[in-house]
C-alpha cells in the first residue's frame, strides 16, 4: 500500500509544476543551504530587531516593565516551542515526501499538521489564562506581579495567531518557499515596530500596549498566510479537510520529529524558567531585566545560525527521502563551517561595543541602574556564540532525517545536564552571583561541542556505510 502511494505520488509530482523552492530543495546541497538560509536570516533579523525595539520602548517604563516581559518570556517561549515542534515535525515529514516524490503524501501531512495545531491552541490558551497569576507569583515576580499578569493574559488570549504563524512558516520552509516565509515574518515584525510606540505611549497602555501590538500584528499576518494556504492556494502543498480523518502512519511521521522537537524546545523553556529563578534569587527583578534584555542581543547575533539550521532540516530531509546520504553529509558539514564563521563577527562586535549596545536599552533614568550589570553580561556571553553552531545544526540534521529523539536527547543534555547545573553551581553554590550565572552558561556551551559534533558525525558515517553495503 505504501509503495502504491509513493508511485502515485511520484506521478503526481512529475505532472505538477514544481515551484522554485522545491527545485532548490532538490538541487545542489551547498547552493540550497545558502539560498534557503539568506531569506530566513533576513526574516529573523526583522523579527529580532522588533524584539530589540520592543525592549527599548518598554525600558522607558522602567525595570519593572522589562521584568514583566521577562517573567512572561518562558511561557511565551513554551508556546512557541509547541508550535515550532508541530511545524518542524510536519515540515520535516513534508521535505522527506518531496525527496521521495510523494506529492499526495506531502499534502496529507500538511492537512494533519494544521488540525494538530488547532487542538493545541485550544488547550494551551485555556490553561495559561487560568494559571498565569499563580505561576508568575511562584517565579518571584514580586512587585512586578501585576504588570506581569496583565502582559501575560493579553499575550495568551491571542496566542492562536502566534501558533499559526510559527507552524505556517515551518511548512513554507519545508517546501523551500522561504521568500513567503520571509515576507510573513518580516511584515509581522515591521507592523509590530510601528504599533509599539502607539500602544505603549500614545494610547498610554504601558507594557500592556506592547502585548496588544504583538497580538494585532500577528493577526494581520495570519490573515495573509490564511489566504496563501486556503484561498489563493499559492503553496506547493495543498490542504484538504473534507472527510478528514487522522491516520496513524501520518501521525507517527509527524510526531516522531514534532514531539521530540516540542519537548526539546520545552526543555529550553524550562531552562529559561529555571535560569530566570536563579537570576531572580541572586539579582532580583533587576537581574531578570538584565538577563532578558541581554539575551535579546544574543538572539540577534544567533540569527545567521537559525537561518542555516532551518535550511539544514529541509535540505537533509529531502536528501534523506531520496536516499542520497552523501548529500546529507555535504549539507551538514558545509552548514557547520558556514555557521561557525558567521557567528565570529557578531561575537566580536558584542565584545568591542558592549557599553554602546547597553546604552540603547538604558537611555532612561529608570533603567540607568542596570548599566554595569548589562555590560558585564555582554562581555561574558559573546563567547557563547561560536559554540552555538555545533548543537543547533546537529539537532537540525537529526530532525531532517526523522531522528527526532536523537535531537531531543542532545538538547536535554545541553540544557538540563550542562547549562542549568553550571549556572546554578557558579552563581549560587560558589557565590559568584550574576557573573557566575553568565560564566556558567558560556562554559556549558563549550563543554557540549564534542558531544554534539561527535554524535552527528557517527550517525552520518552509519548512513554512508549502509549506502555502501546496499550498493554491493
Amino acid at each position: 500500500m505504501q509503495e502504491d502511494r509513493i508511485e502515485v505520488g511520484a506521478a503526481a509530482l512529475e505532472s505538477t509544476k514544481l515551484t522554485r523552492g522545491v527545485k532548490t530543495l532538490l538541487g545542489d546541497p551547498k547552493k540550497a543551504i545558502i539560498k534557503l538560509s539568506i531569506p530566513m536570516v533576513a526574516a529573523m533579523l526583522a523579527q529580532t530587531i522588533y524584539n530589540l525595539v520592543d525592549a527599548i520602548w518598554v525600558s522607558g517604563k522602567g525595570p519593572e516593565s522589562l521584568a514583566a516581559v521577562g517573567f512572561t518570556f518562558p511561557f511565551l517561549f513554551l508556546a512557541m516551542a509547541i508550535a515550532n515542534g508541530i511545524g518542524i515535525g510536519g515540515g520535516a515529514a513534508i521535505s522527506r515526501r518531496i525527496g521521495a516524490k510523494d506529492k499526495s503524501g506531502a499534502d496529507n501531512i500538511a492537512s494533519h499538521t494544521i488540525v494538530i495545531m488547532l487542538i493545541f491552541i485550544a488547550f494551551f490558551a485555556a490553561a495559561m489564562l487560568i494559571a498565569a497569576r499563580p505561576l508568575l507569583r511562584f517565579m518571584g515576580a514580586g512587585h512586578a506581579l501585576e504588570l506581569s499578569v496583565t502582559y501575560a493574559r493579553i499575550i495568551f488570549a491571542g496566542i492562536g495567531f502566534v501558533f499559526f504563524m510559527q507552524v505556517a512558516v515551518a511548512l513554507l520552509r519545508s517546501e523551500g518557499d522561504v521568500k513567503r516565509a520571509m515576507v510573513a515574518m518580516g511584515s509581522g515584525a515591521v507592523l509590530n515596530i510601528i504599533l509599539d510606540p502607539v500602544f505603549i505611549y500614545s494610547l498610554g497602555l504601558g507594557v500592556a500596549g506592547a502585548a496588544w501590538a504583538t497580538i494585532i500584528s500577528m493577526f494581520f499576518v495570519s490573515l495573509v498566510i490564511f489566504y496563501w494556504f486556503f484561498i489563493g492556494e499559492k503553496t506547493y502543498v495543498s490542504f484538504r479537510f473534507r472527510g478528514f480523518r487522522f491516520e496513524k502512519e501520518v501521525l507517527w511521521d509527524i510526531s516522531r520529529v514534532g514531539f521530540p522537537a516540542s519537548v526539546s524546545q520545552m526543555s529550553m523553556s524550562l531552562m529559561a524558567f529555571i535560569l530566570t529563578m536563579i537570576v531572580a534569587s541572586v539579582g532580583g527583578p533587576d537581574g531578570v531585566a538584565v538577563y532578558t534584555t541581554g539575551w535579546r542581543v544574543i538572539s540577534l547575533a544567533i540569527l545567521p545560525m537559525l537561518g542555516v539550521a532551518s535550511a539544514v532540516t529541509s535540505v537533509t530531509g529531502a536528501a534523506f527521502g531520496a536516499h542520497d546520504y552523501k548529500k546529507v553529509r555535504d549539507a551538514y558539514l558545509y552548514a557547520l563551517k558556514a555557521g561557525v564563521l558567521a557567528e565570529i563577527v557578531p561575537a566580536l562586535v558584542i565584545l568591542i561595543f558592549a557599553p554602546r549596545i547597553t546604552w540603547i536599552f538604558t537611555w532612561s533614568k529608570a533603567t540607568a541602574r542596570i548599566v554595569c550589570d548589562l555590560v558585564l553580561f555582554l562581555r561574558i556571553s559573546w563567547l557563547y556564540l561560536p559554540t552555538v553552531a555545533f548543537g543547533m545544526l546537529s539537532s537540525a540534521l537529526f530532525q531532517g532525517v526523522g531522528k527526532g529523539f536523537d535531537a531531543l536527547a542532545m538538547t536535554l543534555i545541553r540544557t538540563l545536564v550542562f547549562t542549568v547545573p553550571f549556572a546554578w553551581f557558579l552563581g549560587i553554590v560558589m557565590g559568584w552571583g550574576l557573573r557566575g550565572v553568565w560564566i556558567g552558561m558560556v562554559a556549558a556551551g563549550m563543554a557540549y561541542i564534542p558531544i554534539a559534533f561527535g554524535w552527528a558525525i557517527l550517525y552520518i558515517r552509519k548512513l554512508m556505510l549502509k549506502e555502501q553495503y546496499n550498493q554491493r
